[in-house]
């Protein structure tokens, strides 16, 4: 399966209450190095779903978590964007160009020249 037929047919086009999905430019973001089409607009974690993403972090023990919530109250979607951990991906806008990671534990912060852990410690 190619990555454009994924992303087609992993979208509701067609709600029985919302209607019809509005059209939308696309955009692309990197998830992990590879190219994902998301629809401008669109939240992070909606992009990720529609190309088959399902885990979007671990735990500090490894446990991996998907969507929960989907309105920004849990830490269940948080990733690293464009370097910057602890990115709220449900509630958080697709960019062109974005660069987007998995987070593992609290993530770390991603700088020219070192890399910093969330808790301070380099």
């Amino acid at each position: 399966m190619t990555r454009s037929s994924v992303h087609e047919h992993s979208r509701i086009e067609r709600h029985a209450v919302l209607g019809d999905l509005p059209k939308a430019e696309e955009v692309t973001i990197y998830f992990e190095g590879k190219a994902v089409t998301a629809r401008e607009g669109e939240p992070i974690m909606s992009a990720l779903i529609a190309a088959g993403v399902g885990v979007f972090r671990y735990t500090k023990k490894g446990s991996p978590r998907r969507m929960f919530c989907g309105i920004g109250r849990c830490t269940d979607c948080v990733m690293t964007v464009d370097g910057v951990p602890g990115v709220r991906t449900c509630v958080t806008e697709v960019r062109d160009g974005m660069a987007v990671e998995r987070q593992h534990g609290v993530g770390a912060w991603k700088t020219e020249n070192m890399t910093e852990q969330g808790d301070g410690q380099k």
